[in-house]
């Protein structure tokens, strides 16, 4: 089922976005993150999330679109239960280029990267869970959905999706998020990429 960015609540409002039946775009405020403790010793919880309620079992996915050039710049989506426990995945900009990047976080946060693909302007980014587990999933073309990763994530009769984005070493990162969905949650086999 295609959403309708318009019935989505922000948790952090950015000053700057708009959306109609087609997409949404926002302008990112400054030095906005989500992460808690993890080798920096901070705790941020002021990144941008425009959030829709599920159920205990989902499948979301969109698509992303911007130009990710500075260290930290980020967007995708957004998985949460509370402050203390949630997953981001996407884009995120380290080392001087754009890798796809998930953290996950259960009171303290984890990051992990990788470039299946390097093409991060324009891509699909896909999150199921079901069964006290997470398998996400990133497309260049929203029809080839290799896995990115499967991690463990608290089980709970619903949680908040949606789209997110963070720039914690500065502002003004336009991100235009399209093509969101939210439905059951996918059953295929792991090493299924349709």
């Amino acid at each position: 089922m295609n959403i309708d960015f318009n019935d989505g609540k922000w948790l952090n409002e950015p000053a700057s976005w708009r959306a109609d039946e087609t997409g949404l775009t926002l302008t990112t405020d400054e030095k906005t993150d989500f992460w808690r403790e993890t080798h920096y010793g901070f705790t941020r919880d002021n990144g941008h999330f425009l959030c829709f309620p599920t159920t205990e079992s989902f499948t979301a996915q969109i698509r992303i679109q911007g130009e990710f050039r500075t260290l930290y710049d980020q967007a995708g989506l957004m998985v949460r239960l509370d402050e203390k426990r949630w997953v981001k995945t996407g884009v995120e900009f380290t080392d001087g280029e754009p890798f796809l990047s998930t953290v996950v976080t259960d009171g303290r946060s984890d990051w992990s990267v990788s470039q299946p693909f390097k093409e991060l302007d324009d891509f699909h980014i896909r999150v199921t869970v079901a069964g006290g587990a997470m398998r996400i999933q990133a497309s260049r073309d929203g029809r080839h959905w290799p896995l990115l990763r499967l991690a463990p994530f608290p089980t709970a009769d619903r949680y908040e999706v949606g789209p997110a984005a963070c720039t914690p070493e500065r502002s003004g990162l336009t991100v235009r998020f399209s093509e969101f969905s939210i439905g059951a949650a996918v059953t295929t086999g792991l090493h299924d990429l349709s």
